[in-house]
């Protein structure tokens, strides 16, 4: 098992989407530069000045690539530290070599595990422990003092495998969110295409009787079958577009629509009124973009009813114009934290996109909460349409 544990975290690869720079490295940088020609400037007992201050300036810059390129940073980093150290041993220099400045190390040490593959955290992971035990071995400081010398350097390491671990274990929830989205909607398009089949079979029946003696109606029996199988064939197009290989059953009880709204707003009680507006043609919408928008409206009066502090009134709108549907829910209390999507909006995010839509959401711009989602009312791209009539 050990064997097996091994061989995982050897080939474990990198995290995706690695940023190679953002702003607070620059900062980190030139912190670590105003530290370096501090050190240099007031301390007086800075040993081999001139190589102390370019080993300084030398570590300040390495961090800049420890994102992109964790295993080369770290060996150039520790190397170059191993190398100075054993020059201090051939010059039998007894105080440390190098300006406190130094301890921007740390940093890469937490970058191996956080944005490593599993092969650049072991071999990383040597150099570090080999430096760490020669310039453990080579102080001479009492055991304690060395002991938590190294749990010191190691520490960020740790940090950095939990941040990892947490960050990896939070995108397989939202991916099992996702998953469960899709999941759902299939379901609901496989109810609706079981209907127009269901109604494709009775016109069939029906202009089959009617055709020996009526063959007008059996004509338009024909019509009635030729729409209702156009509409399944564009069902069946999203049920494929949002499952594509992944199969599952249907749910008997039919989904929530935007005819349910106006129970679902009646539910929060006293602490929110809600005021709902209904605009357009909403009876018509196809059944999936129907059930999008009751889960989006109900998505957002939950959330409003957990975190909107001091809020008083939610205003939802949902508005159906030529081809798309527009809904917006808007709450004025306030926030705390830090307003990061949850498991629920992501779900949300997700069904709109596979529909051809767009959701967002985040805070206004003075206070509350704002959802807005765009959904088509078809799809165009299915290439589906209905037959003239004559």
């Amino acid at each position: 098992m050990l064997r097996d544990d091994l061989r995982t975290l050897w080939t474990e690869p990198r995290p995706p989407d690695a940023p190679a720079r953002v702003r607070r490295d620059w900062a980190l940088l030139a912190a670590g530069l105003a530290g370096v020609a501090l050190e240099a400037t007031l301390r007086e007992n800075v040993v081999w000045r001139p190589v102390a201050v370019v080993f300084g300036v030398w570590l300040c810059l390495l961090p800049l690539w420890r994102r992109t390129r964790p295993l080369a940073m770290v060996t150039l980093t520790f190397g170059s530290v191993a190398l100075l150290q054993v020059a201090s041993l051939v010059a039998a220099q007894r105080e440390s070599v190098g300006l406190y400045t130094g301890a921007v190390v740390l940093v890469l040490v937490y970058a191996l595990p956080r944005w490593g593959s599993g092969r650049e955290i072991v071999l990383g992971g040597a150099v570090v422990l080999a430096t760490g035990a020669l310039c453990v071995v080579a102080e001479e400081t009492p055991v304690v003092e060395k002991i938590v010398g190294l749990v010191f350097l190691l520490l960020p390491g740790v940090v950095g495998a939990a941040v990892r671990f947490w960050v990896t274990a939070r995108e397989r929830q939202l991916e099992q969110v996702r998953s469960r989205e899709r999941e759902q909607l299939a379901r609901e398009l496989h109810d609706t295409v079981a209907h127009h089949v269901s109604a494709m079979v009775i016109i069939a029946q029906a202009g089959g009787v009617l055709a020996g003696t009526d063959p007008s109606a059996a004509v338009k029996a024909l019509e009635g079958v030729e729409e209702e199988g156009a509409r399944t064939l564009e069902e069946m197009r999203a049920m494929v577009a949002a499952l594509r290989d992944r199969g599952v059953g249907a749910e008997v009880a039919p989904p929530a629509g935007v005819a349910d709204l106006e129970r679902l707003v009646r539910t929060p009680g006293g602490r929110l009124r809600v005021d709902l507006g209904l605009d357009g043609e909403l009876d018509a919408l196809p059944p999936a973009v129907d059930a999008a928008v009751y889960r989006i409206v109900q998505e957002s009066v939950t959330n409003a009813l957990r975190h909107a502090v001091d809020a008083t009134e939610l205003v939802v709108r949902v508005a159906a114009e030529r081809h798309t549907v527009r809904v917006s829910v808007r709450d004025n209390g306030r926030r705390i934290g830090r307003g990061r999507d949850g498991y629920g909006l992501t779900g949300l995010r997700e069904r709109a996109t596979l529909l051809g839509g767009t959701l967002r959401a985040g805070p206004g711009n003075d206070r509350g909460w704002h959802v807005e989602a765009e959904l088509p009312q078809a799809r165009s791209e299915s290439g589906v349409h209905s037959r003239p009539r004559r």
